[in-house]
């Protein structure tokens, strides 16, 4: 049995009417105590699962709390409590304008807290309409090309739909429509309802956004729109500590069997492309893979690599705006710099408040005239696509009004990489239920665990370390790769086989291609968010529908696993449900 220096198992006790008053400083406002084992034997080998299998997160990585918030053992026996503490403050609040810690917004953003996309932590919720600033809208529009499938241009990767007076948001959200449709058949055949007579629904959204809800000159033409809901941030530390080899030794395996992305893997030499992974030397010394840094694996798309460059990393600039010393400049495009420098309401404005010094708006007022005020919006709003550097620290950085200082300085960014990376996985739950044991041997029988791979071993977490951190490393003189909590040589347990499939779903996911999204954790999403909305666009409300969908087309790679599912029994069938909600 793994041995645990933390505190014994109380239960849930009176905590169910009082769900504040069960949290701690590294708890989320939902969290529901410590977990309850249904008899003795938890921590221990109990019918087909293994004393291990309790712990996902390895002796490391795994809570005992019944909260997708908690810190890692790791990160508590290094002492990273007070660390910890304050990242998870980046994450809860509630950004501003003007007001320290919390920096950032301006121009233009997607979302004013990181938590409003992570309700609790987890997995976004299903929406009707979209609202950037309505908690739990995990969304994030997907505007793109359908030709090429490349991402339009006219607006940023992650469109942001609001903005600081007097500019006007890149996307009016006013004008977005979300349309849920109801599957009236399957594409692959299989009926809306299993054989022994019980029904199923499957919905999926249909999103509109007219031309004219774009403030950018030019407007964009011939796009399509999906949706992309946030995944629970949990665990996430864990597997960015699994080996660059390890994970490209599965895309082998599986490589013979199924198609892969092209963009990612080289069929004809058997290993991945150079564009999968991130181009910056892996760690301090630079010696992983010559030139090449760690391997992408976050996100849908697989767009991101080691942890430090991964999504929350990136989406702590691209999300609030909030500049730092290794995202010099600010998050937009030329369409709407363009846009914005020609809108007279916009110079009037600025005219109008921007003078004085101590305005937000005074690196755009130059020197008052229209045609200055149009020059100097158009130059600052367009830092992607100029000099950006030069052009941040002369109008921006070392404004009065900035006082010459970044909106997250390099120690607050590492804060919050400690909090990013120690955020600890929940344990296991009813492993020693009869039910639960058929549902995991189900599980295998049908062929889930191809894809869903259940576990694996991390190597060293020999960590790449970004810029920003190896900064504040060198304030206090420390090295930057032991700075961060780490997780070397866990069992860990996330069934996921950090591969990219393809389900043919309609109305799927950009590209078709989506990274196998791990399962630990998730069975506690009602409990601990509210919804159990699954999959990228939150179309599954629950664990049947997101089994079935991958069923929806023969051409799915997991079609013959979902066809061997819908032919189940209910029996069955509810003991694979209650085994993919107990991991």
């Amino acid at each position: 049995m793994i041995q645990f220096s933390k505190k014994t198992f109380i239960g849930l006790l009176a905590c169910a009417g009082m769900l504040t008053a069960c949290s701690d400083s590294n708890d989320d406002a939902t969290d529901l105590g410590n977990l309850t084992p249904t008899t003795n034997n938890f921590g221990k080998a109990t019918g087909n699962f293994t004393a291990e299998e309790w712990y996902p997160g390895g002796e490391l990585g795994t809570t005992e709390k019944a909260s997708y918030s908690a810190i890692t053992p790791a990160a508590e026996d290094a002492g990273m409590d007070a660390d910890f503490n304050t990242g998870e403050d980046f994450f809860e609040h509630l950004y501003t304008f003007d007001v320290e810690p919390r920096k950032g917004l301006g121009p233009a953003w997607v979302r004013n807290s990181c938590i409003a996309c992570h309700p609790s932590y987890g997995h976004g919720k299903r929406q009707t309409e979209y609202r950037a600033n309505q908690i739990g809208n995990g969304y994030l529009l997907v505007i793109y090309h359908p030709d090429t499938n490349g991402y339009i241009t006219e607006v940023t990767g992650m469109p942001q739909t609001q903005a600081m007076a007097p500019f006007k948001a890149p996307i009016d959200e006013s004008q977005i429509s979300i349309e849920w449709k109801t599957v009236s058949q399957m594409e692959s055949g299989l009926a809306m309802t299993f054989p022994d007579g019980e029904t199923y629904s499957l919905i999926y959204p249909e999103v509109r956004i007219p031309q004219t809800a774009f403030n950018t000159d030019p407007k964009p033409s011939n796009y399509d729109v999906r949706l992309e809901s946030t995944i629970g941030v949990y665990g996430t530390g864990l597997l960015d500590a699994i080996d660059d080899e390890d994970i490209e030794k599965q895309w082998a395996a599986e490589a013979p069997y199924v198609e892969l992305n092209p963009a990612m893997w080289d069929k004809a030499a058997g290993t991945f492309k150079a564009s999968a992974y991130y181009s910056a030397p892996y760690n301090d010394t630079g010696t992983h893979r010559g030139s090449h840094g760690p391997l992408k694996r976050f996100t849908y798309a697989m767009t991101r690599g080691s942890l430090q460059d991964g999504a929350g990393a990136n989406a702590i600039w691209n999300i609030t705006n909030v500049t730092r010393s290794d995202r010099h400049w600010l998050y937009t495009t030329t369409a709407w710099a363009k846009a914005q420098s020609e809108d007279p309401e916009v110079i009037a404005y600025i005219k109008q408040h921007g003078a004085s010094t101590s305005s937000i708006l005074h690196p755009y007022y130059a020197d008052g005239t229209d045609e200055g005020i149009k020059n100097r919006v158009y130059e600052v709003l367009n830092t992607p696509s100029v000099a950006y550097k030069e052009t941040f620290e002369k109008y921006l950085l070392n404004d009065a009004y900035y006082g010459g200082q970044e909106e997250m300085s390099d120690k607050q960014y590492y804060q919050f990489m400690v909090w990013h990376r120690g955020l600890a996985v929940p344990a296991a739950r009813n492993l020693d239920d009869a039910t639960v044991q058929r549902g995991k041997t189900l599980f295998t029988e049908l062929g889930c665990a191809r894809c869903h791979r259940p576990s694996w071993t991390t190597g060293a977490d020999n960590m790449w370390v970004d810029a920003s951190t190896k900064a504040y490393a060198a304030t206090i003189g420390k090295s930057a790769s032991q700075m961060l909590p780490r997780y070397p040589n866990q069992t860990i347990w996330p069934y996921t086989d950090m591969v990219q499939h393809r389900l043919f779903m309609i109305n799927d996911i950009r590209t078709g291609w989506c990274r196998t999204t791990p399962l630990w954790g998730r069975g506690l999403s009602r409990q601990l968010t509210g919804a159990d909305d699954r999959l990228h666009d939150c179309r599954a409300r629950t664990v049947i529908e997101a089994i079935m969908w991958h069923g929806y087309s023969k051409q799915s790679d997991a079609y013959t696993s979902t066809e061997k599912f819908y032919n189940l029994k209910k029996a069955d069938r509810d003991a694979v449900v209650k085994f993919i909600e107990s991991i």
